[in-house]
C-alpha cells in the first residue's frame, strides 16, 4: 500500500458515483486475506455498502462468515459486482436499492434483511453524501438538507427500526470522519453531520449498555471511493488526500480492518469510542 502513487488523475463524477468509472479503481478486496471465521454465522447489514469503504467492509465480513445485507441508492451495476465478489469468496449477500433519506424506505430496509436472514447482529451505518462549496453562502438548501438527511437522520431511522431486531450481544457501528475532529472549510454541513454521527453514538453506546449491544465508530481521513470524484472537481480530486501526514490518501482496504476489530470479540470492552485510520493526522478524539 506504501508504494501507491500519491496523487490520481484528474476525474469527476455526478453523485451518488461509480466504481466502474473511477481511474484507477479503489483497492477494496485482498485475494491473499486468510479469514479465520471470526464472524461465522453473523447477519451484517451495511448501508452504502456497493463500493468504496461499505464494499470493502461486506467483503471482508463475508470472508469471515457473516451474510450481508448491502443497502445502496441507484448504483446498481456497482452492487451487483460487490455482490458477485462475495458469492465468488463463498458468501452470502442480498442487494437492497433505495433512498435511505426517506424514512419509510429504512423501514423496508431492515424488513428485507429480517424476511431473509430473521434477525441483524451488525449495523453498519454508513452510507454518506457530501458537497463541495467554498463559502457558508454558497450551501444550497436542498443539499444541506439531504446531507443531514442522508448522514444522521438515516442513522437514527435505520437504528431504531433494526433495534427490535438485535439481541445482547449484537453491534453498531457508524461511520464517522476526521472533519468531525478538524473540521473542513468547503463540507461546512458534512463535516457537521459527522460531529452529530460522534455525539449519536457516544450517546447511544451508553442508552443501550442495559441490553448490552455495543455503539462504535470508525473515523476515516481521506480514502479512495467514488464519493471524492463525485464530490469534487478534476484537480482537487487529483490531489486528494496529499495533507496527511503519509502524504497521500487510503484505499478502502486499510479502513475495513477497523469495522472487523469493532464486531470481533476482541472489541467486547469497547463501546462508544472512535477508530482513526486518516493517514497519520492526530486528532485527540
Amino acid at each position: 500500500m506504501e508504494a501507491q502513487t500519491r496523487t490520481m488523475p484528474p476525474q469527476k463524477q455526478q453523485l451518488p458515483g461509480s466504481e466502474k468509472k473511477m481511474d484507477p479503481k479503489p483497492v477494496t478486496d485482498d485475494p491473499d486475506y486468510k479469514p479465520t471465521g471470526m464472524l461465522k454465522g453473523k447477519i451484517a447489514l451495511i448501508t452504502g455498502g456497493d463500493s468504496g469503504i461499505g464494499k470493502a467492509v461486506a467483503v471482508l465480513f463475508a470472508k469471515e462468515g457473516a451474510k450481508i445485507i448491502i443497502s445502496y441508492l441507484n448504483e446498481h451495476e456497482d452492487a451487483d459486482d460487490t455482490k458477485k465478489l462475495i458469492e465468488h469468496y463463498g458468501g452470502d449477500a442480498i442487494l437492497v436499492p433505495g433512498d435511505i433519506a426517506e424514512p419509510a424506505f429504512c423501514k423496508r430496509l431492515v424488513e428485507a434483511a429480517v424476511k431473509e436472514f430473521g434477525r441483524i447482529d451488525i449495523l453498519i451505518n454508513n452510507a454518506a453524501e457530501q458537497h463541495d462549496a467554498k463559502t457558508l453562502e454558497e450551501i444550497k438548501p436542498d443539499h444541506l438538507e439531504r446531507t443531514f438527511r442522508v448522514n444522521i437522520l438515516a442513522m437514527f431511522y435505520i437504528t431504531k427500526a433494526a433495534l427490535p431486531y438485535m439481541q445482547k450481544g449484537s453491534l453498531i457501528i457508524n461511520t464517522a470522519s476526521v472533519t468531525a475532529y478538524k473540521g473542513s472549510p468547503e463540507l461546512l454541513d458534512y463535516s457537521a453531520t459527522k460531529g452529530a454521527v460522534v455525539a449519536f453514538t457516544r450517546s447511544l453506546s451508553i442508552n443501550l449498555e442495559k441490553k448490552d449491544i455495543r455503539v462504535n465508530a470508525v473515523a476515516p481521513g481521506p480514502i479512495w471511493t467514488p464519493l471524492i470524484p463525485a464530490s469534487f472537481d478534476a484537480e482537487k480530486t487529483a490531489k486528494h488526500g496529499a495533507d496527511v501526514p503519509k502524504k497521500r490518501l487510503g484505499q478502502p482496504i486499510e479502513v475495513a480492518p477497523s469495522y472487523l476489530f469493532l464486531a470481533s470479540e476482541a472489541a467486547t470492552y469497547m463501546s462508544g469510542q472512535v477508530l482513526h485510520p486518516n493517514g497519520g493526522t492526530v486528532v485527540n478524539g
